[in-house]
């Protein structure tokens, strides 16, 4: 039985306050509700109190107060109409003290049961808000200034067959009860309200996890710099760089390692080259631009990388780009020991200006176009394999720390001749001094 009526009583919470229902209309529910149940409690007591002394028409007024409200209750549980609901508990609160105490006589022979009244603008304050209460204080301060007065007036001395002494319990008993009541529903109030704050907080905390894998992913796709435009501005993105190092790096013989090699093999090594390509790039502060199947495209002379501190000088970025280009090319002879393959990269460099920006609206990507990244690629085609080739302006500006042969004559598809000269390794003198 006990189970049944449990069930019973979950239904009905279930029913009255409902999923549907914002955080802060469950809040207020509960809270009606809650004093509801406290006024309900305070009137049977009193209704017991004014029956034992003999009071009988003014213990007609709790017993009113606990028939009306169990009706709007029952009402409410029927249509769920909250508003009306509201609206009638409120009003019970409000006028059916001032009630009790015209019943009864005066203040001084009510107790001060009219102090019950200030439960209705309160609690619109706390279930609606400080505005909405305003109506209602106005008119508890309205039915205390009548009351006062007819007291004033009025009064005869009698106190309704109340003697001093129980006048002195009932006003302990109405200031202690209504102190009660207003301090269990501040206090459940402020409860509640801090665990909606808590709530809160963390679905924050959470939404700033989310943005920050966001964050991630983007700067993954995006230089730094591009990413904050992009969120600021819906404006396309394309910039003019008067002077650029361009680097691809290509992956020999990776046709034929992809079909010896099962996919899942095959995706793992790329993945573990070109994240170790990464990991070179960022110290080197050059910007990767993309992987195109098994190449590697890194540009130098993008973008600022204002307030990280790297062992580099970021304006240097030629020399860099040329650093990286031998690093690339060791990391590639040590891995083909490690995992015993034929693994070897050719690399072509060209600098001069570009266009940078982002295409697309989905899937979007960050890339370069320009004879310079052309040229690059075109030499890049022309290296054989464990080759680093570099353009005629990437030699003339890099030649005194770095060991070249050239010139070499090669012919670029649809470039025609093309002066390129090998990279060797730094230059003699600078071989042994830590970077």
């Amino acid at each position: 039985m006990l189970r049944n009526l449990r069930a019973w009583l979950n239904g009905l919470s279930d029913r009255v306050i409902n999923e549907q229902d914002s955080e802060q209309d469950k809040l207020n529910k509960t809270l009606l509700i809650f004093a509801c149940g406290l006024m309900g409690f305070g009137s049977i007591l009193w209704l017991a109190l004014y029956w034992a002394m003999g009071i009988k028409f003014s213990s007609t007024v709790p017993l009113s107060y606990l028939t009306i409200s169990a009706v709007s209750l029952a009402y409410y549980v029927y249509t769920l109409n909250f508003v009306v609901f509201r609206t009638l508990q409120v009003s019970l609160f409000l006028f059916m003290p001032f009630i009790m105490q015209w019943s009864i006589g005066s203040y001084v022979s009510s107790s001060g049961v009219a102090l019950w009244a200030l439960l209705a603008p309160v609690g619109v304050m706390i279930f609606q808000g400080a505005k909405q209460s305003l109506p209602w204080y106005a008119a508890y301060i309205v039915l205390t200034a009548v009351s006062g007065f007819f007291d004033f007036w009025l009064t005869s001395g009698q106190e309704s067959g109340v003697t001093m002494q129980s006048i002195a319990v009932f006003f302990t008993l109405n200031f202690a009860a209504m102190s009660t009541i207003m301090y269990l529903l501040i206090s459940y109030f402020v409860r509640q309200r801090d665990k909606l704050q808590d709530a809160v907080h963390e679905q924050n905390a959470l939404l700033r996890i989310e943005q920050d894998k966001s964050e991630a992913l983007l700067l993954n796709i995006l230089p730094a710099p591009i990413a904050r435009r992009l969120k600021e501005s819906q404006d396309i993105i394309a910039d003019g760089f008067a002077d650029v190092t361009v680097m691809f790096a290509d992956i020999i013989d990776f046709t034929r390692l992809s079909e010896e090699l099962p996919p899942k093999a095959m995706v793992e090594l790329l993945n573990t080259i070109f994240s170790k390509f990464d990991s070179m790039a960022e110290f080197h502060r050059l910007e990767k631009i993309k992987t195109i199947g098994d190449a590697y495209l890194v540009a130098g002379g993008l973008l600022e990388h204002d307030g990280v501190d790297f062992a580099v000088d970021a304006r240097d970025y030629t020399s860099s780009s040329l650093k990286l280009a031998l690093e690339m090319r060791q990391y590639m002879e040590t891995l083909s020991k490690e995992r015993d393959m034929n693994l070897a990269i050719h690399i072509g460099l060209c600098s001069g200006p570009v266009v940078a920006g982002v295409i697309g609206t989905r899937k979007f990507i960050y890339d370069l176009w320009g004879d310079t990244v052309n040229t690059a690629s075109r030499i890049t085609d022309e290296a054989r394999s464990g080759i680093i080739l570099v353009d005629a302006t990437t030699y003339r500006r890099s030649r005194h720390q770095f060991e070249f042969e050239g010139p070499i004559n090669v012919v670029g598809k649809g470039k025609g001749n093309i002066e390129v000269y090998k990279l060797i390794d730094l230059a003699p003198h600078l071989r042994d001094v830590t970077v």
